[in-house]
């Protein structure tokens, strides 16, 4: 068996489009191209973590 070689598309600028971000504030959701600078700054800089289960069994 042989493998196919691996191969990358990258489209021209003109052929790519722009990705709108959605985060949820307040309740809302909203893009974040609405946000203010120091919104988006805020945005940029916020850290996600996973939280584990905890096992409830008494």
């Amino acid at each position: 068996m042989t493998e196919a070689p691996e191969m990358t598309l990258s489209p021209d600028d003109p052929e790519r489009q722009p990705c709108e971000i959605w985060t949820r504030v307040m309740g809302y959701h909203r893009p974040v191209s609405s946000f203010n600078v120091g919104k988006q700054g805020e945005f940029h800089e916020r850290r996600y973590f996973d939280e584990k289960r905890v096992d409830a069994a008494h």
